[in-house]
């Protein structure tokens, strides 16, 4: 779709940053993060650099996925407080240059939902995906709870009935499917719409809308679904042209023609199954599904990956999108393992935090990882968090590490009252202790933070040519920055592949050097250099 950005160009120098509410900042004492919290730390979020954050679902829930089941989408949760409250966030962000999104649940809401409650008692409605009770119930049909004949279709866990967006086909012996345009479709298209508008109205900024891709079923090519979106798009320009939609979808090159304004490379999504993040940073020691394919990402110390996967899905992403859009690299996020995980130390991650900054992404901080939080494994199953024998997000959604005080400056609740435990080791980061020295990784975070508001070359859409994608990594950015990464244990030369970069100051540099013959990269070595293009 060709659409006009004139309203959101905001996005072209945000920085976002993804806030698991839960864990954030609690301001009650009750060992639960809330809206008040997180604006007492607003200021922090500021000094850092951060102009956008995302904040994951916070309506009335029973919390069986996290909030990601939601039973009421215009009322807030009472455990994060009042809409007074979030309207008090919403300001305060304002204030500080921040705008604020949230996480909209598109395909599926809660079991308690009203309106699937009403469904269960009543076969002619139809704003839920159900069988007509002729017949056995397809696989991973869940029987109706309710007086209504038949079962429904669930989009995630049991407790997730799908909404009815339509069928993109029929199919022989299931005549209950309805297409995209019948009733119960057409009303829950409405429904999103109003959802939207109301928060829209109160000063969100938009929205990161989840499962994105899983609306309209059995849909080949998703080609109904693309255009459910340009339909949503199309509405939001018109209605609220400064406001933004961010999929969960994990596949650029389909989410932004779409409609959306920015997708995320993701550890999922796409042909090949959220390659293009993985083969950056899962080392295989968190956040794991059995069917992953094993490999050794770029980002090991034993230097057996490569940043080609992640160069080539970017290159085929963008050769589509153009302007009309963005591709989000995020560090981690509330489904996947923290940079921090496993093996990988804390040497190790200001690479990261380098590629990641000076790539032509728009960059998403997931809380805690600008002082190197790390995955914490073992943790109980809480709010739907395991997903599978490797696989329990509860260890990316640990309690924020503020100071070195008691629970590290999270809550004032006892120790067992906090909504998951503690980082326990005692050398754990926090955010004061590294604010307060300048070599710190939450100080390397923020400069290049700054680094990339004032050089316009460093953000996403700007030229980037690649030198050398092994090791080190080199490439430049918009004929001005040349950046270095060496994210494995050993040692790497690059013969200088210009003369004119022999001359490059260095702007960020951490065991990076350059010589009139070669650039020599340590062991976890990062460099950017600043210098002036030949004519």
């Amino acid at each position: 779709m060709t659409t006009s950005r004139t309203g959101t160009s905001w996005l072209d120098g945000a920085v976002l940053y993804q806030i698991y509410p839960q864990s954030f900042a609690d301001s009650d004492g009750d060992g639960i993060g809330d809206f008040a919290g997180i604006t007492e730390r607003l200021g922090h979020l500021s000094w850092l650099g951060v102009n956008t954050i995302w904040i994951n679902p916070c309506f009335v829930s029973p919390f069986r996925d996290a909030g990601y089941d939601v039973s009421d989408y215009f009322r807030v949760a009472p455990r994060y407080g009042t809409d007074d409250d979030l309207a008090a966030l919403v300001e305060a962000a304002r204030g500080h240059g921040i705008r604020v999104l949230l996480d909209l649940v598109a395909g599926h809401t809660s079991d308690e939902h009203p309106w699937f409650l009403h469904s269960a008692d009543d076969p002619s409605d139809h704003r839920y995906i159900w069988t007509d009770g002729g017949g056995p119930a397809p696989r991973g049909f869940v029987p109706s709870p309710g007086s209504r004949p038949g079962a429904y279709l669930p989009n995630f866990f049991e407790s997730q009935p799908a909404l009815n967006f339509g069928y993109a086909r029929e199919k022989e012996g299931e005549p209950w499917r309805q297409p995209v345009d019948a009733e119960g479709p057409r009303a829950n298209r409405a429904a999103l719409c109003e959802i939207m508008d109301h928060w829209l109205r109160l000063g969100l900024a938009g929205f990161r809308v989840d499962m994105a891709s899983s609306l309209v079923k059995d849909d080949p090519g998703l080609r109904e679904t693309v255009r459910l979106w340009t339909e949503l798009r199309g509405w939001l320009d018109r209605t609220h042209p400064e406001a933004v939609i961010m999929a969960e979808w994990g596949d650029p090159a389909v989410s932004v023609p779409a409609g959306f304004h920015v997708d995320f490379f993701l550890q999922f999504g796409g042909e090949n199954d959220g390659l293009p993040m993985r083969s950056l940073w899962n080392n295989g020691q968190g956040t794991v599904l059995e069917h992953w394919d094993p490999l050794d990402c770029f980002f090991d110390a034993g230097g057996g990956g490569s940043p080609r996967p992640f160069i080539e899905a970017w290159r085929e992403a963008t050769s589509v999108i153009g302007g009309s859009g963005h591709v989000s690299l995020p560090t981690s996020n509330h489904d996947f393992a923290r940079l921090a995980c496993g093996a990988r130390t804390r040497e190790q991650l200001p690479a990261a935090f380098v590629l990641q900054m000076t790539w032509p992404t728009l960059p998403a901080i997931y809380y805690g990882d600008e002082i190197g939080m790390r995955y914490i494994p073992d943790l109980p199953d809480v709010e739907g968090s395991r997903l599978g024998p490797r696989y329990n997000r509860a260890g990316s959604r640990t309690p924020m590490q503020w100071d070195a005080g008691p629970n590290a400056g999270f809550s004032t609740a006892a120790a067992d009252r906090l909504y998951l435990p503690l980082d326990p080791d005692p050398g754990r980061p926090d955010v004061a202790t590294q604010r307060a020295d300048p070599d710190s990784l939450l100080n390397l975070v923020r400069r290049l933070i700054a680094l990339r508001a004032a050089a316009p070359e460093l953000r996403g859409g700007g030229e980037v040519e690649i030198l050398n994608d092994g090791f080190p990594f080199a490439y430049v950015r918009g004929g001005r920055y040349l950046v270095v990464v060496n994210p494995r244990r050993e040692p790497a030369v690059l013969p200088l592949p210009r003369a004119d970069l022999a001359s490059a100051r260095p702007v960020e540099s951490g065991g990076v050097a350059l010589d009139a013959d070669s650039v020599k990269a340590d062991a976890f070595s990062y460099g950017i250099f600043e210098y002036a293009a030949g004519p």
